[in-house]
């Protein structure tokens, strides 16, 4: 089989509807049935960026299909999330990368073990936090792990991106913060490898769900849209092939700081949907594993206490690599 590794493939118009399974052996022909879904299964298939093992899944116009020579990593376990923060009120947890926030509408219907093979951030948090506790002493009177409740989910990263994310505890938090995110109070820093040479700006934008090909982007109608702020400063360049840079949100869209920074021809090294606008952007040839970007800080206020809250998390090793890789070059 001509598997192409490591090509994007985009579903057109007449190729919307199909299966995962039927677009990749049409696209990677001659290839049977069997073969498709193994590879689909074997975590080989990503659709927009993200995994995909569901080879029944419906395509839509406009979804990249990028067949991987090397299989991604092992669904994330609860070892895999820290805890940053816990009360009876919030939990602040670091996110490891290849992991959703929350799980996609479309497999809300999933039966117990399909979700154990992909599970979610939100559904790992619960296990992470008796193990938290566990480990300080806090048992049950029978000496088993404490059981605790679901999480609420009130902002959301990227499955590539890694970094901060606060889930709530109890219904009243999860209202409190919710229109802290809502309202754009809360403190949000992000720091991204990206490609060229970059100087200090904020960029603004009406970001839409799609700006004519499918994809987010930005649009020049000024009543279409949600205003879209990012502050963007550089921490260091790597000659005129790439910089390390802080992105401060002033606002919090899907997808903001990789849109913006690609419209601004400087995509996040590992980007693989958002392009710059007529393909003016700077050679990615970093070698990154994924979407650089990171969600280093995050602050806000408590919803019981009042107290203002403001976490940090250093760079994972991952991207540490890449900018070791870098500065040896």
């Amino acid at each position: 089989m001509k598997q192409q590794p490591g090509t994007s493939h985009h579903v057109t118009a007449a190729e919307a509807g199909r299966t995962i399974a039927a677009f990749l052996r049409e696209r990677l022909a001659p290839a049977s049935w069997s073969r498709v879904q193994k590879l689909v299964r074997a975590r080989h298939v990503l659709v927009h960026g993200n995994l995909c093992t569901d080879a029944a899944r419906r395509l839509k116009e406009g979804d990249v299909v990028k067949v991987l020579d090397v299989a991604t990593a092992a669904p994330a376990r609860a070892d895999d999330v820290r805890i940053v923060h816990l009360d009876d009120d919030v939990v602040v947890v670091e996110k490891p990368t290849g992991v959703t926030t929350t799980r996609h509408h479309e497999e809300a219907g999933w039966p117990a073990r399909r979700r154990q093979l992909q599970p979610t951030l939100d559904e790992l948090v619960p296990e992470a936090i008796a193990r938290h506790l566990q480990s300080r002493g806090g048992r049950t009177p029978h000496g088993t792990r404490p059981r605790t409740p679901p999480v609420k989910a009130v902002h959301r990263i990227d499955r590539e991106t890694s970094g901060l994310v606060v889930f709530a505890r109890n219904v009243p938090a999860s209202r409190i913060l919710a229109e802290q995110f809502r309202v754009h109070t809360t403190h949000r820093r992000y720091v991204s490898l990206v490609t060229g040479r970059v100087s200090a700006r904020t960029i603004r934008s009406r970001l839409v769900r799609d700006r004519g090909d499918g994809r987010r982007g930005s649009t020049s109608d000024a009543d279409e849209g949600k205003e879209a702020v990012t502050h963007v400063s550089p921490l260091e360049h790597f000659g005129d092939a790439y910089t390390l840079v802080e992105c401060r949100l002033e606002t919090g869209r899907t997808h903001q700081i990789r849109i913006h920074m690609a419209e601004c021809d400087h995509p996040v090294c590992g980007e693989r949907v958002y392009r710059a606008p007529r393909g003016r952007a700077n050679a990615d040839e970093s070698r990154a594993p994924r979407i650089m970007l990171h969600a280093a800080e995050l602050g806000f206020v408590h919803p019981v206490s009042g107290a203002e809250l403001r976490f940090t998390s250093p760079l994972p090793a991952d991207m540490r690599r890449v900018l070791a890789a870098l500065r040896a070059e």
